[in-house]
């Protein structure tokens, strides 16, 4: 399996697993995945292919488990879907104007207050009462959830699923099960179409990136499954935890 040691690659199989699991349940997997692609010293383009191939494979999965059960409102997923094709192609024409560190800067300080509304609020997510919203609004806010998540993964990228979860849940409603079930329509999207990007280049090393997907499929499995039985009371606390790690890697970016 290419030049990487059997340690490595256990090491690199184990970190995608539970990337996927984190991720299946409230994004924020590649902060674990990409990172552990990267530290095998392979080519950077390399280990973007290789992510994103696994990635896409395990959110795949998710999606799949998330709308077997229902838990998915697949008309809102699909807007969104659409609409953040359009917003990240917004923004890779917007990067080569905006400054990217103003941003990071200003997520510093919008984190934390994200994870203090979502550990604090204890009725945050419980209930899906997002049907109290008119078709017409519903559709709107959709599009701009979609136009703005989309927007920036194209800018900045890390943590994308969860601030669609708590853009679904805050926007409109959505109960965290239900929002996380539509951030992931929403990520498969972008996946395959990032996915086809890098299987055109050549930039996937299939003896490695198969048995990762492998494993990352599992850990979005089982993600999937804990995130549909525990719903929010689970969730919130796994988004707390990806919101630190975001604001660990922001930190780095901006003041390191």
């Amino acid at each position: 399996m290419g030049s990487l040691s059997i340690p490595m690659l256990i090491m690199l199989y184990f970190l995608v697993f539970i990337a996927g699991f984190i991720d299946s349940i409230a994004g924020g997997g590649g902060l674990i995945a990409l990172p552990a692609y990267l530290i095998t010293g392979m080519p950077v383009h390399v280990a973007y292919g290789c992510n994103k191939f696994s990635s896409a494979c395990g959110t795949t999965i998710a999606t799949i488990r998330f709308l077997k059960n229902r838990s998915i409102d697949i008309y809102i997923a699909a807007v969104a879907a659409v609409s953040s094709f359009i917003g990240s192609a917004i923004a890779s024409q917007i990067v080569l104007i905006l400054d990217e560190e103003i941003l990071k800067k200003m997520l510093v300080f919008i984190i934390p207050v994200a994870a203090v509304i979502i550990l604090f609020n204890r009725n945050y997510g419980s209930e899906n009462t997002s049907k109290e919203l008119g078709g017409i609004k519903r559709f709107i806010i959709a599009v701009l959830i979609g136009l703005l998540i989309g927007f920036y993964d194209g800018l900045i990228g890390p943590g994308t699923g969860t601030f669609a979860i708590i853009a679904f849940s805050v926007l409109m409603k959505y109960d965290l099960k239900t929002a996380s079930g539509n951030s992931k329509l929403l990520n498969l999207a972008s996946n395959y179409a990032s996915l086809v990007t890098f299987v055109i280049a050549g930039t996937i090393n299939y003896k490695i990136a198969i048995p990762a997907a492998l494993c990352g499929i599992l850990g979005n499995y089982l993600g999937a499954g804990f995130a549909i039985k525990k719903g929010a009371k689970f969730i919130r606390p796994t988004m707390v935890a990806v919101l630190v790690l975001l604001l660990v890697k922001m930190l780095s970016d901006v003041f390191v």
